[in-house]
């Protein structure tokens, strides 16, 4: 098992005292076929069978409660200070352990604007209120996705570092792929070798195969969480990847722009250079206030400002996302007050944070514009994590 696994349970304990919260009880069963968010932070990879009771203690106590096939992995995952294997029910080890502590306020993993924090299913709670039925504890659930936030977004040194490495496996993809670019090329073609990269760098998709890298060849391409079409680069067009890999369980999420001169061109023209200059400008707007206490509100408000200041019309999406184990890690985002987003933009901004920062713009007749940067979040301010395109990648036939 990873010790990346005891850093984050270590890290946990400090939270529960931190929230003055007394138990933190992760509920689960069959975990192969639905698995909770949180188990990759306090379980790492294995798989939970029956019904599974993992309770960290703000005292410091790690106890889980498993079905007696899956005891000895609890126990090689060397994070939990008892592991108590059950045959028949799972019911009386559980009131016992809970007695044991007598919690004012046990945590359970659910959420109204999370998902990392919502991973305990209907059912699975209803079958919690049953076992807890005729204990005080019944009444003493509370959500854990104060918890759960705090432990997925504050990022540990190894975290950062591993994040900095699919960084880096991205731009040197990035980096190939805009260098194998050529008039008549498809997106799916473009796609494809990305993909091919994937297997030689013996890295994996950030998020659905099919759809990492979202690739836009022009002003016709469909835009936003859709496939690669058989849309063919042409001159006078604007190129727009958004790609990630997931590396040793963590994962990058880069956006990046380029145009292909058309002939008699040698400079992009002013509509794709001004939408450009637009986009890095919202980006070092939206930079320039991230800092431990701000809000996510705040830093896409200054992003936001910078591209409707230019004339465009506001992007339909959050400036940013939490980034970590997933490409859109859960917690707070970069993002108006929207009602779809809950409260999750109200959410402070803390040390440890990497967060990505894509603002966005279309530029009739050329396609669209966005770039999308990985920023840690430090005691002073914040620091690219990627390195930032400051630059339109200009292409040209017969390079």
């Amino acid at each position: 098992m990873s010790s990346l696994v005891i850093e984050k349970m270590d890290q946990a304990i400090g939270i529960l005292q931190e929230t003055d919260t007394d138990v933190w009880l992760t509920f689960v069963r069959e975990t192969s076929a639905v698995r909770d968010p949180a188990l990759s932070l306090i379980y790492g990879p294995a798989t939970l069978t029956w019904q599974s009771a993992l309770l960290l203690a703000r005292s410091g106590e790690c106890i889980a409660i498993v079905g007696h096939f899956d005891a000895e992995t609890a126990a090689r995952t060397k994070a939990y200070t008892e592991v108590i294997p059950y045959h028949e029910s799972i019911r009386p080890h559980l009131q016992e352990v809970l007695a044991r502590f007598a919690p004012q306020r046990i945590a359970i993993n659910y959420s109204l604007d999370d998902v990392g924090a919502d991973g305990l299913t209907h059912g699975m709670h209803e079958l919690l209120r049953a076992h807890l039925a005729g204990t005080p504890y019944a009444s003493r659930l509370v959500s854990a996705e104060k918890i759960i936030g705090a432990l997925r977004g504050r990022k540990t040194p190894t975290e950062i570092d591993r994040i900095r490495a699919a960084i880096e496996t991205t731009e040197q993809i990035y980096a190939r792929t805009f260098a194998t670019l050529r008039p008549g090329m498809t997106e799916r073609a473009a796609s494809d070798f990305m993909h091919r990269l994937l297997v030689e760098f013996d890295v994996e998709a950030a998020w659905d195969y099919e759809g990492c890298p979202i690739v836009n060849f022009g002003p016709d391409s469909p835009v936003g969480h859709v496939t690669p079409t058989e849309t063919v680069l042409a001159p006078g067009q604007i190129i727009h990847f958004d790609f990630g890999v997931r590396q040793d369980e963590y994962c990058s999420d880069i956006q990046r722009v380029g145009y292909f001169l058309a002939p008699g061109e040698n400079r992009p023209p002013e509509p794709v250079r001004h939408g450009f200059a637009t986009i890095v400008q919202a980006i070092e707007a939206a930079v320039a206030e991230m800092r431990p206490g701000r809000t996510g509100v705040e830093i896409d408000t200054a992003a936001r400002a910078a591209v409707t200041g230019a004339g465009y019309e506001e992007f339909k999406h959050a400036t940013g996302h939490h980034l970590g184990r997933t490409a859109h890690d859960g917690g707070g985002v970069l993002g108006p007050a929207w009602e779809r987003y809950g409260d999750a933009p109200l959410r402070i901004l803390e040390a440890g944070h990497v967060y990505t920062v894509e603002p966005s713009l279309f530029v009739e007749g050329y396609g669209e514009i966005g770039i999308e940067e990985n920023v840690l979040i430090t005691g002073a301010g914040c620091e690219f994590l990627s390195r930032p395109q400051t630059e339109l990648i200009v292409l040209r036939e017969g390079r």
